[in-house]
């Protein structure tokens, strides 16, 4: 039998809630109230009406006496009866000073779990109550005898306070709500460290596609000595551009270290780029998402483990209109001392754009009428360009256009090319999802 008990369970007695604080208001209806939810229909079982005027905004609320039972009847709980109507249409069942007066807690956790309702309830616990007075109680659990009753009839402590000595105030959540967390370890390794504006619009693309459950160890090309032994996943790339040193032993090294590896990146400086090194290179991901129809066709071609996504980081542009009219020129990199939005919302301004980087024109292209570039050739060989312009262009408008002359912006073409950008990023989220269910079942 496996115990669902949570990791928050407070063992300590708050300052406003230690013996002798002087309570102005009931304290322990007090508490309940912070574990509720504003909006809530609150059915309350308890004997008092105190946690009435203490709900927060826009809560419902109906006590014992408001509710019949089956049959029409006045419920009484503590000797078996259940508001089952009242219970099915609420949204918490609150139990103060209740389970400790019911003798058949069985019966009464039956129809709880019928009703499938968060439940908020204080309970004086044997081992917690230091041989305190249990006079009028039907029953005595310690607080293992709660975690095993709750465990039987499908529900789980999601948090938990003390109230004074010995009771303790717990919210219950049904156990099917909540799926079981499988962590998983993944290493994203990006090309850099200099944060420009690409690479950062990268970080939030994949942190947002990994699970919520996974622990995510961010690595680049100089950072990566300090990779771990093993991942459930590597990402190499993040949506930039891989090129020749980015290609050798140390990138494979970490690689092998995942159970399963899949590439999120285009190609650069193609000429200077070792067919052998990419093909070693795909030969060890598990999928390679490509940025460009060119990286596929002069790369991918007769593989089953490559798939054209395109410029993912697109995804981060809305399609908006341009209301300036004197041209923006982009020279150089967009680096850290520009927040994100407000370089995109700069860049949306102007109806015209030059840019020297790619990602800047792609969010141009969301919004101004003409824009233009040129393409960043290699500083030690200055007649091999990049060619990342070439391949977009081509991807969003089915052509080139010649370097530093302004063109009219297809409209109609970025907006398909964002739409289906769009659901290629959703089914690369549901492809890692699969690569990590896999990974997770290779090693049970």
């Amino acid at each position: 039998m496996t115990l669902n008990l949570n990791l928050n369970l407070a063992l300590d007695t708050p300052p406003d809630l230690a013996p002798g604080a002087g309570f102005a208001i009931d304290a322990r209806a007090q508490l309940a109230a912070e574990f509720i939810p504003a909006g809530s229909r609150v059915l309350d079982l308890s004997p008092e009406t105190a946690l009435q005027a203490l709900l927060p905004n826009g809560c419902s609320y109906q006590s014992r006496d408001s509710v019949t039972c089956d049959g029409g009847a006045a419920c009484d709980i503590a000797g078996g009866d259940f508001p089952t109507q009242a219970a099915a249409h609420c949204d918490i069942v609150v139990m103060l000073g209740v389970l400790e007066r019911v003798a058949n807690i069985e019966n009464l956790f039956t129809h709880l779990r019928f009703c499938k309702q968060d439940i908020v309830l204080s309970y004086n616990a044997t081992d917690l109550a230091e041989g305190g007075e249990r006079a009028g109680f039907a029953n005595a659990l310690s607080f293992y005898d709660l975690a095993v009753l709750f465990d039987r009839y499908g529900y789980r402590i999601e948090c938990s306070a003390p109230v004074g000595t010995g009771q303790v105030l717990m919210r219950l959540t049904p156990t099917e709500r909540l799926q079981p967390v499988a962590r998983c370890s993944v290493a994203v390794v990006s090309c850099n460290n200099v944060g420009n504006f690409g690479d950062r619009l990268g970080y939030h693309m994949i942190n947002a596609l990994l699970p919520g459950e996974a622990e995510v160890h961010h690595l680049t090309f100089q950072t990566l000595h300090e990779a771990r032994a093993q991942y459930d996943l590597v990402v190499l790339g993040i949506g930039n551009s891989l090129f020749t040193p980015l290609l050798g032993d140390d990138v494979l090294d970490i690689v092998s270290r995942g159970k399963a590896a899949i590439g999120i990146f285009g190609t650069q400086y193609r000429e200077l780029i070792p067919r052998l090194a990419v093909d070693r290179l795909l030969d060890r991901l598990d999928i390679w998402f490509a940025r460009h129809e060119d990286d596929v066709l002069l790369y991918g071609r007769g593989r089953n483990n490559v798939v054209h996504v395109g410029d993912w980081l697109i995804d981060q542009f809305p399609m908006t209109r341009g209301t300036e009219d004197n041209p923006l020129q982009i020279i150089g990199e967009l680096h850290e001392g520009h927040a994100l939005d407000r370089a995109i919302q700069v860049i949306q301004r102007h109806k015209a754009v030059f840019s020297t980087r790619l990602q800047p024109l792609l969010c141009a292209l969301t919004s101004a009428e003409l824009v233009a570039y040129a393409e960043q050739p290699l500083p030690q060989m200055p007649n091999i360009v990049s060619g990342k312009f070439r391949s977009m262009l081509i991807d969003v408008f089915g052509r080139s256009y010649p370097e530093r002359q302004f063109f009219p912006v297809d409209r109609d073409a970025v907006t398909r090319y964002k739409a289906r950008i769009h659901r290629n990023v959703a089914k690369v989220g549901e492809r890692i999802d699969a690569v990590l269910r896999n990974a997770a079942v290779a090693s049970a």
